[in-house]
């Protein structure tokens, strides 16, 4: 009955159904809010998978000293055969954590009901979300689009002295503004990508190393707040909730705005005295080091800029219709190829493991509404933005902003600490929010020991407290 209903769900020319503001059909039951022995083993295999999101970065150095220390297993060729250190090498990458967990979910599943089921509930999932952010990435990572964002924020940077801090101070405060118009994965792979450049591979010490990125990952999520369309969790709650871009930047966008430049300031304050010794060191850089002859400066024609962000824009205007964007995407490569000598080749490993990690989270999330909506009703509207920033940085914003579409009758001053609470804590994990893989995956090589979750949590705690602090003295709460 529940797949018949789905059929002529998706017969309809309207919105996908997680964007209709009520409770999507279950499959059989599966996404009951009744508790049951089914749901305290999906809850436990989503904590394992956690657990393992979190551990990534030893299991990387345990496979590397195996590597290294052990002496490796060879057959009659000499080829090695230590299958084991693959095995955890591939362990080791967090985009495969929570597929990888996702096989025993469906075994789980499988045996509870039946295997018919188990494959229905995999179907039906939406994995809207995951296919646009592997496009988006693509997309914003050509040279003509990292080009023309290069050379807005560069002339922005120049008026500021053409520092390294001036470049510092321009990716992480109008880089996360502008997600808000080319949505925040298009702004999370420009910043991480010229970050890399501009900044990273001067060096930084490993506490602004990781400052850098906290705050990357906090204001690319609060940064997407100023219009309605440009991260999954906003278009989410602010369809739900009736909410439009004069709204949002009414009483949020201004907030955020506010936050970001806060947080900047306080980071680079306290970083000032490393920040000059950074701007030193390119300076003599610059001086040492000539232009490769290698790469030969290609400009690229205006009317190829101009095909590329209107593909983008178009893309991000058909968002909710995955067949139309893909074929726009499909379309994209072969014009890409066509003009091939002024590309940079598109990669497409990165963001298909990417996709992949952000459907996953949509499997496991689909079971997790029963306890996260019991915790939501019982709580006071503070507590609901403080538990829903914690709950985000361990379940992805997006999910969290669906599940709380589900409880009914939300005032204002709840509908308020909810959003307050998604977006702010979007930057806390890796899983936190749907771009920060992307900027966990461009930006890693540069953290000698892998990107420790643990360093990563603290270093943006305090962009987010600043940002409670301001959503709740501003907030309707009083």
């Amino acid at each position: 009955m529940a797949m018949d209903w789905l059929l002529a769900l998706a017969e309809r020319t309207k919105m996908p159904a997680k964007f209709d503001c009520l409770k999507t059909p279950t499959v059989l039951g599966l996404e009951s809010f009744e508790l049951s022995t089914f749901h305290i083993i999906t809850l436990i295999i989503f904590v394992c998978a956690i657990i393992h999101t979190l551990s990534v970065n030893y299991i990387h150095r345990w496979a590397r000293n195996i590597e290294i220390y052990q002496k490796p297993k060879r057959d009659k060729n000499g080829l090695q055969r230590r299958i084991d250190v693959q095995l955890l090498y591939f362990l080791s990458e967090v985009e495969v954590v929570f597929a990888f967990w996702a096989i025993p979910l469906f075994f789980v599943i499988a045996f509870s009901f039946d295997a018919r089921t188990a494959l229905e509930y995999f179907n039906t999932r939406d994995y809207t979300e995951p296919l646009f952010v592997v496009i988006v990435m693509c997309l914003s990572s050509t040279r003509p689009f990292v080009l023309v964002a290069e050379s807005l924020l560069r002339k922005i940077a120049n008026k500021l002295g053409g520092s390294l801090s001036a470049w510092w101070l321009t990716l992480l405060t109008l880089g996360p503004i502008l997600g808000s118009f080319i949505t925040e994965i298009g702004a999370m792979a420009l910043c991480a990508l010229l970050l890399s450049r501009q900044f990273y591979e001067y060096r930084p010490s490993s506490r602004l190393a990781y400052a850098t990125l906290g705050l990357l990952f906090v204001n690319i999520s609060i940064g997407s707040v100023l219009t309605t369309f440009a991260s999954p969790a906003v278009l989410i709650l602010s369809h739900c909730w009736g909410w439009n871009s004069l709204f949002m930047m009414t009483y949020f966008g201004w907030k955020a705005i506010l936050g970001i430049v806060l947080s900047n300031a306080v980071y680079w304050f306290h970083f000032r005295k490393e920040f000059r010794e950074l701007d030193q060191r390119k300076i003599l850089l610059s001086k040492i080091q000539t232009p490769s002859p290698e790469e030969p400066q290609i400009t690229v024609p205006l009317w190829i800029m101009f095909i590329h962000i209107f593909t983008l824009a178009f893309v991000v205007i058909t968002s909710h219709y995955p067949a139309i964007f893909f074929g726009i995407f499909l379309f994209f490569l072969g014009f890409h190829q066509a003009t091939r000598i002024y590309q940079y080749p598109i990669h497409l490993t990165r963001p298909l493991l990417i996709g992949l990690f952000l459907a996953a989270l949509v499997i496991h999330g689909g079971l997790q509404g029963w306890w996260v909506v019991e915790l939501l009703e019982r709580l006071s509207p503070l507590g609901v933005m403080g538990i829903s920033i914690l709950l985000t940085a361990f379940n992805d914003n997006t999910s969290i902003s669906y599940l709380s579409t589900l409880v009914p009758s939300w005032g204002v001053a709840f509908q308020y600490a909810i959003f307050s609470g998604v977006v702010a804590g979007g930057g806390l994990t890796v899983i936190g929010n749907a771009p920060n893989p992307a900027g966990f995956a461009i930006l890693g090589r540069y953290f000698d020991q892998g990107i420790s979750p643990i360093k990563l949590f603290l270093s943006a705690a305090l962009p987010t407290a600043i940002l409670y602090i301001i959503f709740f003295l501003t907030g309707p709460f009083f």
